[in-house]
């Protein structure tokens, strides 16, 4: 995998920023239960234009979070990184098809938006985990 379309180590931090900084303002417009538009043909109210500002920040810091590079990138990140992103997609696909199959035409923004925010988080958590494994395994023999 080609290192040079991957993000400076340093944006890690930012998309972690952007992704609970996302979490907190969605909480809080939760808790303060504002009221849902009708089904108008408004596409562009309040709700909708709160929608869109937080996902994009949850999907910016997720991309941003999944390809940073690591403070060393050499060919075994690299095998690690293809390998968890091979993983991604497939749980991404299984998940695809088995919601496509059980649900009806009213949930498919649902399963888009599911679809959206699998293959980053899964990418993610086992990418961390690949490698928290293989530190440990290295300061075991060390």
């Amino acid at each position: 995998m080609k290192t040079r379309f991957l993000f400076p180590y340093w944006c890690r931090y930012l998309g972690y920023a952007c992704i609970l900084g996302h979490i907190p303002v969605v909480l809080f417009h939760k808790m303060m239960d504002y009221p849902k538009p009708s089904d108008g043909p408004e596409l562009f109210n309040a709700h909708h234009l709160f929608f869109m500002a937080t996902t994009l920040l949850m999907l910016v810091g997720l991309i941003i979070v999944a390809f940073s590079k690591e403070k060393i990138e050499d060919e075994q990140i690299s095998q690690l990184r293809l390998d968890s992103l091979q993983w991604a997609v497939y749980l991404n696909y299984i998940i695809l098809v088995i919601s496509l199959i059980f649900t009806h035409n009213q949930d498919f923004w649902d399963i888009i938006h599911v679809n959206m925010w699998v293959p980053l988080v899964f990418f993610i958590i086992r990418f961390r985990w690949v490698i928290f494994r293989l530190n440990r395994s290295l300061t075991r023999e060390g």
